[in-house]
């Protein structure tokens, strides 16, 4: 086997492997390579590196010409490099690992092509992912299936859609836990002092999803005008195998860009974290992290704030505690009830909770809105009179035998 051509080279202090080669049309390519080793006692180690990825380079499969004969696992990879400029980096990514195990994985041990592939295929790959898995996460492996076919239907590699005739599972029937404003303050207080205090404060007041939370930074925030924006996100996602979080300067959808107003004593919270940050800095000198600079939440070094340990850490603190158990999320439901309980239209609970659209935040609350069903009920009541006394009493206290047989 011809060793690919390369050599290495530094960059920022460190050796990369550059590798020259020819694709499937001829055409010359390069290919950078990290060895992750620095300039100093290591150039006998990063020359041992070259030579071992030359001998095991292999060129990259590139995005071809696509056909209904190739097989329905090798059509979902092309199609996901082919998607990936309009997708989002998380979606891209949440895509890339469902298509690698278990959907890939299954269709090519089957050995369908994308042509030979039908609606009872899908069904029984579903049926038997609800036997591992939870119904949501087979209604994600069930999008990506019918995203992948409908580019090949747009395309003209096939006629139809055959996840359009399959049904997808039923979403799972989870409730969201709702505290009471009298649980809110308990829990407040147990939190006093804490590094979870701020975090949960904010998710509480605001309905925060966790990556707004964490993305929060300075300059969302304009202490003269009075005002929190939510303008980025940062949110975890998992590149061949390995969990890392990434900064998203935009927010879920459109909707969740907003701005709402510093309400009580918000403004002196966020200024005292901003003068303990200052002073960290000057303590901490060379040690301070400045890669996180301008976020809100981050440690005495400069570490920012990281979405597992909220997933993990406030649940058990509630249960440490004595408090009701909830995840972080279920902040957010708190904040939408207590809004309904004090005579906020859903409407405007959709606004300040970013909901792209009205039907979702009526779907997950309306429910709630007990002091509408009164004033149905009284409506109710004014437009049809009920009749005057009545002997129900007598009539459902005893037994009719007539009636009964």
């Amino acid at each position: 086997m011809k060793l690919v051509a390369g050599h290495l080279t530094l960059k920022n202090g460190r050796y990369y492997a550059v590798l020259n080669y020819r694709n499937a049309g001829g055409q010359r390519k390069t290919k950078w390579i990290s060895l992750g080793l620095s300039e100093k006692g290591n150039k006998r180690k990063a020359e041992a590196e070259l030579a071992r990825l030359r001998a095991e380079f292999e060129p990259p499969k590139e995005v071809g010409d696509l056909s209904s004969d190739m097989l329905f696992a090798d059509y979902l990879l092309e199609w996901l490099e082919i998607a990936k400029g309009r997708l989002a980096v998380a979606t891209y990514s949440s895509y890339a690992a469902m298509i690698k195990k278990p959907v890939g994985p299954y269709f090519r041990q089957r050995n369908l092509t994308l042509r030979e592939l039908e609606a009872r295929h899908l069904q029984m790959f579903y049926s038997e992912m609800l036997r591992k898995v939870k119904p949501n996460t087979v209604i994600h492996y069930h999008a990506i299936i019918h995203s992948a076919l409908k580019y090949a239907v747009k395309t003209d590699m096939l006629v139809q859609n055959v996840a359009d005739k399959v049904d997808r599972p039923k979403k799972n029937g989870f409730q969201p836990v709702f505290l009471s404003a009298e649980e809110m303050q308990k829990m407040f207080e147990a939190l006093r002092g804490t590094k979870l205090e701020l975090p949960v404060l904010v998710a509480a007041f605001y309905g925060f999803r966790r990556g707004e939370v964490l993305g929060l930074k300075w300059d969302a925030i304009d202490f003269e005008r009075g005002t929190i924006s939510v303008i980025r996100t940062v949110t975890t996602i998992t590149v061949e195998g390995k969990q890392m979080e990434i900064e998203q300067q935009s927010a879920k959808t459109k909707s969740s860009l907003r701005t709402l107003p510093l309400i009580g004593s918000f403004r002196e919270y966020f200024l005292q974290v901003k003068e303990a940050q200052e002073l960290n800095k000057q303590i901490c000198g060379n040690c301070y992290n400045h890669e996180y600079d301008g976020f809100v939440f981050v440690d005495e070094l400069g570490e920012r704030m990281r979405a597992n340990y909220l997933t993990s850490a406030f649940p058990k603190f509630l249960e440490d505690h004595g408090l009701r158990r909830m995840r972080f999320h279920d902040l957010r439901h708190s904040c939408a009830s207590l809004l309904l309980a004090n005579g906020v239209p859903l409407k405007h609970i959709q606004e300040w909770l970013g909901h792209s659209d009205f039907t979702t935040t009526a779907n997950i609350y309306a429910h709630l809105d007990y002091k509408s069903k009164i004033t149905s009920a009284q409506a109710m009541e004014t437009g049809l009179a009920l009749p005057e006394g009545g002997d129900f009493g007598s009539r459902w206290g005893s037994i009719d035998v007539g009636e009964n047989g």
